[in-house]
């Protein structure tokens, strides 16, 4: 034990002043916790609950000490929500042991943007919960073809920096799962999307001017892109993916505007596709554009049973409006597709159909090797240049 004296020498009472002001600052900086339920929010599925989340995000937003907007377990029923900043404080943690759930009705939120948005934030973290967009009604409308809404995006961000998105599961969205639009450093890990693989323009996570996204531990099953890399996307890093059903992950479509900001500093590795309609995609519509995609990696991919398992398509011109007849002004080049391997469920498991006017360049393929019903693949170019390396099947046609 210490010698109680010891405490009398002005050093020690320095130090002990020092202690107990270290101590109190840690208390005053210490999260402060808004439940939703204390605010009103019931957890019957029934009881719409918008309001209470909003009261919890204003009373986080004003908050200068780090904040928690707890969402305890069981069902909030939610209309869409906006959750703008900026914030008094740069850390607000949603952290959700239960699930949101959208109205039934799809036409409720069907014709907004977004049902959970968040915009101008920095500094916001979304720990767990399930998002239940409620989108088998929609997607039955506009299967019958019936005239219906356009759809909400299940959890947007817009404009916000520093966003960490972890363990979420997103459930049938009306549409896009979670788009990141004019961000920087995102990170999303452990998400799971899940959607069936005929719901339409269900993309699993869109990003899109945005830079440092990183998509990372994450499970895709849904009717559209599992992910869809739009313009003005930089440095942006997906690692140990699963994909499928879907699209595949997709750079693009890009070039559907005349003036466009460009897609560079993209890396996709360790995932796999199953059974989904593409594996790794560049397309851009075919019509001139100032776009660009440019120093992209692929690499460590399995692909089993792919429709289009390596494919640049640049002459997207859906339902053949505003393009016939036109090339694509999209440059693709310094791409590299390494260590690839699995199973491709057509002949042409290689297709590089690029613009007759930009021709792709500097395409790399090095340790490929994709099959098709136990036999060699093909692979088909048009106005693609590059190089080979290692083992390279089907045959490169570069």
């Amino acid at each position: 034990m210490a010698n109680p004296k010891s405490l009398s020498h002005p050093a020690a009472v320095v130090l002990a002043l020092m202690m107990m002001a270290v101590s109190i600052t840690s208390v005053d900086a210490a999260a402060v916790t808004f439940s939703v339920s204390s605010l009103g929010a019931k957890a019957d599925g029934r009881t719409d609950s918008t309001q209470a989340f909003l009261s919890a995000w204003a009373k986080a937003c004003a908050s200068v000490n780090p904040a928690v907007i707890y969402v305890p377990t069981g069902r909030f029923l939610l209309r869409n929500a906006v959750f703008s900043g900026p914030c008094k404080n740069n850390a607000i943690t949603f952290r959700i042991a239960g699930t949101l759930v959208a109205p039934s009705d799809y036409r409720v939120i069907g014709n907004v943007d977004n049902w959970l948005f968040f915009q101008h934030v920095n500094g916001v973290t979304i720990s767990g919960g399930v998002l239940d967009g409620k989108g088998t009604g929609l997607w039955g409308c506009k299967s019958s073809g019936q005239s219906c809404p356009s759809g909400a995006t299940t959890l947007g961000f817009s404009n916000s920096n520093n966003i960490v998105v972890s363990g979420l599961v997103s459930l049938n969205s009306q549409m896009f799962h979670i788009v990141i639009n004019g961000c920087h450093n995102v990170k999303m890990q452990g998400v799971k999307v899940i959607a069936a693989g005929n719901s339409p323009n269900t993309d699993g996570i869109h990003v899109q001017l945005s830079s440092g996204v990183t998509i990372l531990n994450s499970k895709i099953s849904t009717g559209d892109d599992c992910v869809s890399i739009g313009p003005g996307t930089t440095n942006l890093w997906i690692e140990n993916v699963a994909c499928g059903p879907g699209h595949g992950i997709s750079i693009g479509s890009l070039g559907k505007d005349q003036q466009e900001a460009g897609v560079q500093n993209v890396t996709v590795k360790t995932v796999t596709f199953i059974g989904t309609q593409n594996g790794v995609r560049i397309k851009s519509w075919g019509r001139p554009s100032t776009g660009f995609a440019r120093n992209i990696l692929f690499q460590h991919i399995v692909m089993t049973n792919v429709q289009n398992p390596i494919i640049i398509d640049q002459h997207y011109c859906p339902n053949n409006k505003g393009c016939p007849g036109q090339v694509s002004g999209v440059k693709v080049s310094d791409v590299t597709y390494q260590d690839i391997h699995g199973t491709s469920a057509t002949e042409v498991a290689v297709k590089f159909d690029c613009s007759s006017k930009y021709p792709c360049n500097r395409i790399r393929l090095q340790d490929v090797k994709l099959t098709y019903q136990n036999q060699a693949a093909e692979a088909s170019c048009s106005h693609a240049g590059g190089t080979t390396a290692g083992t390279v099947q089907p045959t490169s046609c570069l």
